[in-house]
């Protein structure tokens, strides 16, 4: 099989938006919010996955009274949702990668663990929805990332074979479902975590967005 590289898949939060901080906020004042107690550093762990999975993560290592998965991830992406409409802002070399993917004649995907209504105000406060000609969420999947089945949904919808698109993640458990699906990764961690021995298993790692095209220049020659 060709592994030409004919689509780049873009995860979302991390990578086209600044909204990690976002979700790191709303996760600690919600899940704090039952008492316990949670830190930057422990939040961080459960980056790229799915929100029910966060809070299911949680409850299992600190159980709270009175329980409610769902109305507990509703409060938590309602608060995103507002962070981002006020403070959402593209990362650097958003843009400009967009553009080089288009110019090249690369297909473009989304895949994310997040849910639609937080594409939605992502893709209409960055007015970068036409970029896209896939998106795929694993909001109603069985499983979300580290699963690869939103990645392997995002090359089924674009046409492509899953060895013939490059991921570009902003997390270790989104890393492990582009490679779990059989796709070239690229890493773009967050600053602070830039120097972490776990991103080597990307194939590529970045310091942020503004070096994809000249990366695309490469992989795709």
């Amino acid at each position: 099989m060709s592994t030409q590289i004919k689509a780049v898949i873009f995860d979302m939060d991390g990578i086209l938006i600044d909204s990690e901080p976002a979700w790191q906020l709303a996760e600690q004042t919600v899940l704090n919010s039952f008492g316990l107690n949670l830190t930057l550093e422990e939040v961080e762990q459960t980056t790229g996955l799915r929100i029910d999975h966060v809070v299911s993560y949680w409850y299992q290592r600190f159980p709270w009274p009175n329980y409610d998965n769902t109305a507990t991830a509703n409060k938590i992406v309602d608060e995103v949702i507002a962070q981002i409409n006020t403070h959402g802002k593209p990362m650097k070399g958003v843009i400009d990668s967009l553009e080089a993917c288009r110019q090249r004649g690369l297909k473009i995907g989304l895949a994310t663990s997040s849910s639609t209504k937080i594409i939605n105000a992502v893709l209409d406060k960055l007015n970068i929805g036409h970029y896209f000609e896939a998106l795929e969420s694993a909001e109603n999947l069985a499983f979300g990332k580290p699963h690869p089945e939103v990645y392997l949904n995002c090359a089924s919808a674009l046409g492509v074979a899953p060895s013939q698109c490059i991921a570009i993640e902003d997390s270790f458990n989104g890393l492990i479902a582009a490679r779990a699906a059989t796709m070239q990764t690229v890493a773009i961690p967050a600053p602070h975590t830039i120097n972490q021995a776990k991103w080597i298993i990307a194939h590529h790692q970045l310091a942020d967005a503004s070096q994809l095209p000249d990366l695309l220049q490469t992989v795709c020659a």
